[in-house]
């Protein structure tokens, strides 16, 4: 199983989208699909995804049973600490920095 949140995608991305994956609500895409097919339709959203930002997650054999890849600008940022990858936030503008994650820039 494969889930995409997209957010500020243009609507041609998201009908685009439609064609391969449900779109249960405004934005979130599911479906189940090889890893050749899922990585077709995120090189889809890769090109078509202009300002937008998007995040797809997918069911692996990985400790937390799942992996994720993220593009666009987002305050939540992947980063890796012990092994397992994880989400950290970016402080807001006038807030110190406190996180102890390194980014993975994958």
């Amino acid at each position: 199983m494969m889930v995409i949140v997209l957010e500020n995608a243009p609507p041609r991305l998201r009908g685009r989208l439609a064609v391969w994956l449900l779109e249960v609500r405004a934005g979130v895409f599911v479906g189940n699909y090889s890893r050749k097919v899922r990585e077709m339709i995120w090189d889809q959203v890769a090109g078509n995804l202009e300002e937008g930002n998007a995040v797809m997650a997918w069911a692996s054999r990985d400790e937390g049973g799942f992996s994720f890849e993220t593009l666009g600008e987002n305050r939540r940022i992947p980063c890796e600490m012990d092994g397992l990858r994880l989400v950290s936030f970016l402080p807001l503008p006038d807030e110190d920095e406190q996180g102890e994650c390194e980014v993975d820039n994958d």
